[in-house]
């Protein structure tokens, strides 16, 4: 499981985690059933808290795409890739629409945020 931590980004480090851990579910790299790293292992993979990875496990758990079974570990729970990307492009989607307001009480126009999305 290929994780990349963005230690200069504003997004909280067990967020980065949960969040690849979806793309990856969506993506179908992991399936329903498998098992993830344990906190240790992967908190040293990443050279990160174990705090950390149980904090983003627990908000897989919580959102339904992870299992936890005491003493056996966290497994990837059964999910529908469809209804995942759904609900990433809808959280992207209520992100997009947070800048596009920000600029607008910049004063920025609508051509010049459209501008500095396509630039990204």
């Amino acid at each position: 499981m290929r994780i990349i931590i963005n230690s200069s980004s504003m997004v909280p480090i067990y967020e980065q985690v949960a969040d690849q851990i979806k793309t990856l579910i969506r993506d179908g790299e992991l399936k329903a059933k498998d098992i993830l790293p344990s906190v240790r292992v992967l908190s040293k993979e990443l050279k990160i808290s174990a705090l950390t990875v149980k904090k983003a496990y627990d908000s897989l758990e919580e959102k339904g795409f992870a299992v936890t079974v005491h003493g056996k570990g966290t497994y990837v729970a059964a999910v529908n890739p469809g209804l995942l990307l759904e609900e990433q492009k809808k959280e992207l989607e209520a992100d997009l629409e947070m800048a596009v307001q920000k600029g607008r009480r910049y004063g920025i126009s609508d051509e010049d945020i459209r501008s500095l999305f396509e630039s990204c």
